[in-house]
């Protein structure tokens, strides 16, 4: 606006406008293409500087997006191994409890700490103990079927919702993470043999909320603990209980 008003004044055009205005004033051909010429100048500067407002505003938006999909998912991962987090887990949990009991489908949820991990930190510091966890969500990762959810739950404990299978299918599962873990970690120029015990609930056989699956899963997890060093072990309730595993 600025340098409109200032060329307005060099060129005179207040004095030419106030011309125009009077009724006797007849438009020359030079004054009508002039006009013309500046209208069109007007225009496509109004356009131009609609355009770039636009596509600031798309900028502007798009950077939002990707803003709140980056948060989103830096608040659903585990920080360390990369692995969805407590609030996945839950999520996901009460979602296929609830399903199951509708579809028919049965899904199975798995508790699985790590054996001899402490050590690791104790004689060796958190750091090796940190690149440990890494390699063992790694290996987690890839016998994982695709459509499963492993989660890191913080500390040595990992979790995973296994979906659309039988207690069969669960074992063999659980016997892969198991084999996961037979050969030793290299880390820091020392190897590190860390095995796993792991607890198994079926969904809906055993729990009919998420919060109880978790604590029959961590029932069978710590009779698994009790056993061998690493061990694999389904939740069983005890013989008053209702429900009945097949």
């Amino acid at each position: 606006m600025l340098v409109g008003a200032l060329l307005a004044l060099q060129y005179n055009l207040f004095w030419f406008i106030s011309e125009l205005s009077e009724p006797q004033r007849k438009v020359s051909l030079a004054e009508a293409m002039f006009l013309t010429v500046l209208l069109a100048f007007c225009i496509f500067a109004f356009v131009i500087r609609r355009l770039r407002e636009a596509r600031y505003d798309v900028a502007r938006r798009i950077a939002a997006r990707i803003q709140v999909r980056r948060l989103k998912k830096i608040a659903s991962r585990d920080a360390l191994t990369g692995l969805a987090n407590r609030r996945v887990l839950l999520s996901a949990l009460t979602s296929a409890v609830a399903s199951s009991s509708s579809d028919g489908r049965r899904h199975a949820f798995f508790l699985i700490d790590l054996n001899n991990f402490k050590r690791v930190n104790d004689l060796h510091g958190h750091a090796i103990g940190d690149r440990v966890l890494q390699v063992v969500a790694n290996r987690f990762r890839a016998v994982a079927r695709p459509s499963d959810l492993l989660v890191r739950l913080g500390g040595d404990e990992f979790a995973l919702l296994s979906y659309d299978l039988d207690r069969d299918t669960a074992r063999s599962i659980g016997l892969r993470f198991i084999a996961a873990l037979e050969g030793e970690i290299r880390i820091g120029g020392r190897l590190h043999d860390i095995g796993a015990s792991i607890g198994v609930a079926l969904i809906p056989d055993d729990g009919t909320t998420s919060d109880e699956i978790i604590h029959n899963a961590d029932l069978a997890m710590y009779r698994a603990k009790g056993q061998d060093q690493t061990s694999l072990v389904f939740f069983e309730p005890p013989p008053s209980h209702p429900q009945q595993i097949a």
